[in-house]
């Protein structure tokens, strides 16, 4: 009978096992540092060089998830294409059977010992460089112990009569073991984790000739579940996300999903297979019992361990050769899955260089050409919202992510600005102008605040069914043509240092101040005369303070321009 204190020992193990592997993959990303980030994003050219940097990565974070997530980020972000993305999501699932390899290590002796060395360094050193180290090896130990800990609960429990009727319902339907290795991964979140479990159990022999618990054909179909389950996770985590993300995840599903079934069918070729690999390597093999087949052999319980972390590396090395010449076709599905092409943006500066950043001169020219990028994506927005709130059209997702883009690159400009005013090398000129640009950058992205604020206000009414009335498209068409001249020439008076235009821009701010208040009393006016909608004045007034406020970061700009190298803060106030 399986008694409360077997499956704590046994969750208690598995706990230990799946916090160490955690540990163990924070400690490699901390020592490799952003150079793996790099390196990932750079080394993509085809697919098949995303194969073996995508494996690396894996490889060193411990987590084909973590790999995932962030090739979905650079393809959502678009620095890396969906072609390379699935090289690197295939490396990634080659890459994650490192763990299954870890734990055929057989260091269960010495998995104290890593623990007590790896926490007394880790708690005693300073330096980093010492830390992440002592930290790999402290949680290298941990691994080892949950791993343990889960092995002395599974002998009590493997031999009870509940647990035979199950590995004997799986013997004899294997698709039965395909649904419970999906159903583990569901549950731990993780197939190295579920795996290891897996390598656990099979390790324990049920008789003197050392017949493992689980024999391979036991095993095998669990394994192709672990790999199908650790693909839902990352479906449901791409459910409301960018279709670029979901096509990413469906890919890696579908090469998952795809494979498991398709080794499903050719099961006994496919153990055939690593049955060659595993005699090759000389291991002992002993009938298979379970398996219901004259010839059939299985590894003894002491190299189940082994086995199985050959058969899950023969399995995604396979399955990887064979989609590889078929990159093209699974772009193809994902795309027919999800055909709507998402509004595309680099989020990426392109002007910014570190390497200069000690130069104030060249620096400064550098932000100021990336300050001008940001007025261009103001004037896109500019339009963009003009065109959803009075013109009908639909540009709420481009607006959306022209949005995302300026706050990603004043989240840059401020960095790096900050970084020059830390060296301490600028001098009282330099000190000021850096300080002005870097008020503009965030009155840049103010503007693209609001008009996102201006386009959610034109969806709002869109979903509830009512809107503005003929006068009062025409007013705020005509408070757009003087919002859009003021956007204009603030952006090129900064791109260009033209004084005239940032005269003109401050001298225009007033203007709208007028026209606001005049419209705002034509609407009252209408309202009071029953031509206009009452649930649309709240709207239409917010709209005209919007566009007002927008003037007042116009001005804001105009004055760094006008102000020039004797640029001192004095910004309009913007409630």
């Amino acid at each position: 009978m399986i008694t409360a204190k077997m499956l704590f020992m046994l969750f208690g193990g598995l706990a230990l096992f799946i916090y160490g592997m955690h540990q163990m993959g924070d400690g490699l990303q901390k020592a490799a540092g952003e150079k793996m980030r790099r390196i990932l994003q750079m080394l993509t050219g085809n697919p098949l060089m995303g194969v073996l940097v995508g494996a690396l990565a894996t490889m060193i974070v411990q987590s084909s998830s973590a790999t995932t997530v962030m090739v979905v980020g650079f393809v959502s972000a678009g620095l890396m294409t969906l072609p390379q993305a699935f090289g690197v999501i295939m490396g990634a699932n080659i890459g994650t059977t490192m763990t299954a390899w870890i734990v055929a290590l057989k260091i269960d002796d010495y998995a104290w010992l890593f623990v007590a060395v790896g926490f007394l360094i880790m708690f005693a050193a300073k330096k980093p460089r010492i830390r992440y180290p002592a930290q790999i090896l402290f949680a290298f130990g941990v691994l080892f112990v949950g791993l343990n800990a889960m092995s002395g609960a599974m002998k009590p429990i493997a031999a009870t009569p509940e647990f035979q009727e199950f590995l004997l319902s799986i013997k004899e339907v294997p698709v039965l073991g395909l649904l419970v290795g999906t159903g583990v991964t569901l549950v731990v979140q993780s197939s190295s984790a579920s795996i290891g479990v897996l390598q656990t159990l099979s390790g324990n022999a049920v008789d003197a000739q050392g017949t493992p618990l689980i024999s391979l054909f036991q095993a095998i179909p669990i394994l192709f579940g672990s790999n199908i389950g650790t693909t839902v996770t990352a479906l449901l985590a791409s459910i409301g996300g960018r279709n670029e993300a979901k096509r990413a995840t469906l890919a890696h599903a579908i090469f998952n999903i795809v494979g498991s079934v398709a080794f499903m069918l050719f099961l006994i070729p496919y153990i055939t297979l690593v049955d060659w690999v595993i005699r090759a390597l000389g291991f002992s093999l002993v009938p298979d019992l379970t398996a219901g087949m004259a010839g059939i052999f299985t590894p003894t319980a002491d190299m189940m361990h082994e086995s199985i972390a050959i058969a899950h590396t023969v399995f995604n090395v396979v399955n990887t050769l064979i989609w590889l010449p078929f990159v093209w076709l699974m772009v193809r599905i994902v795309r027919f899955i999800f055909p709507k092409e998402d509004v595309r943006v680099e989020f990426a500066v392109l002007y910014l260089d570190n390497k200069v950043v000690g130069n104030p001169g060249a620096a400064v020219e550098l932000v100021t050409k990336e300050l001008a990028r940001m007025a261009d994506l103001a004037h896109r927005m500019t339009l963009a919202s003009r065109d959803t709130l009075t013109r009908g059209k639909d540009r709420m997702d481009e607006t959306r992510e022209l949005e995302r883009l300026m706050d990603f690159l004043e989240n840059e400009i401020v960095r790096y600005l900050s970084v020059m005013i830390s060296r301490g090398s600028l001098s009282e000129k330099e000190s000021v102008r850096v300080a002005g640009l870097m008020h503009a950058a965030n009155d840049i992205e103010r503007i693209g605040d609001y008009c996102m604020n201006l386009s959610e206000a034109a969806m709002t009414m869109r979903n509830e069914g009512f809107g503005f009335s003929d006068t009062a498209i025409t007013e705020l068409d005509g408070a757009f043509d003087l919002v859009g001249r003021m956007v204009d020439d603030s952006m090129q008076s900064l791109r260009d240092e033209n004084l005239t235009l940032a005269g003109q821009v401050m001298s225009r701010e007033d203007e709208m101040d007028d026209l606001e208040t005049t419209l705002r009393s034509r609407h009252m006016e209408r309202l009071n005369n029953g031509l206009c909608n009452p649930r649309s004045t709240v709207i239409f007034l917010e709209v005209l303070h919007t566009m007002e406020r927008i003037s007042d970061h116009c001005k804001n700009i105009a004055e760094v321009v006008a102000s020039g190298a004797d640029y001192t803060v004095h910004q309009e106030t913007v409630a």
